[in-house]
């Protein structure tokens, strides 16, 4: 479903098993940062009545989702650590057209915020299946199917607002450069690290 061409290097688990409070402080600002995209969408696009009614619900789940990752963040006996800058998000930002009609940035907006549902998914499962901490595994599992309603979410919209731009096609762009950028990630405890 997901379509993602470079599956998450199997090693990341060990990285972030190895720091559970730094995994869980970025799972939180990601959320965070989710909620304001969502946001963002809203305050760009407010001639779209369902848009705005869809992100607003996605605003609000990811907040829900954030304050979840906070409470198991206490639960844990750790703290919440700074917000971190996501590398991912803004190499795979880069990818995004740079100018263009409005349709084309909200389709280029649209389809950068499932690819990252797309990914983020694909690790929640990773965690969901394989972390040794059981509770875990079961948090994640419970957030991942959220994960994979937005991805198909965001990609609707794209298909419902785009008249001129071939959505499949440029998907299928995203999904090799996001690949591309995938040889270099893996390697930090952090969600798309």
């Amino acid at each position: 479903m997901l379509g993602l061409k470079l599956p998450t290097d199997p090693r990341w688990l060990a990285l972030v098993e190895s720091n559970i409070s730094e995994i869980l402080t970025d799972h939180a600002w990601c959320e965070q940062k989710a909620a304001s995209n969502a946001i963002s969408l809203i305050v760009r696009h407010s001639e779209h009545p369902e848009l705005v009614e869809e992100m607003g619900k996605i605003a609000v789940e990811e907040m829900e989702h954030f304050n979840l990752v906070v409470a198991k963040i206490k639960e844990k006996g750790l703290k919440l650590g700074a917000e971190r800058r996501d590398d991912y998000v803004n190499d795979l930002m880069e990818f995004m057209i740079k100018g263009g009609n409005r349709e084309q940035q909200l389709v280029d907006r649209l389809l950068f915020a499932a690819m990252i549902e797309a990914r983020s998914c694909e690790r929640f499962k990773m965690l969901s299946e394989k972390m040794k901490d059981a509770d875990l595994r079961e948090f994640y599992f419970s957030l991942m199917a959220s994960e994979a309603g937005h991805y198909a979410t965001f990609i609707g919209f794209a298909r419902k607002y785009s008249k001129s731009v071939n959505v499949d096609k440029r998907w299928q762009q995203f999904l090799d450069y996001e690949a591309g950028l995938m040889e270099k990630y893996g390697r930090k405890e952090t969600m798309h690290g």
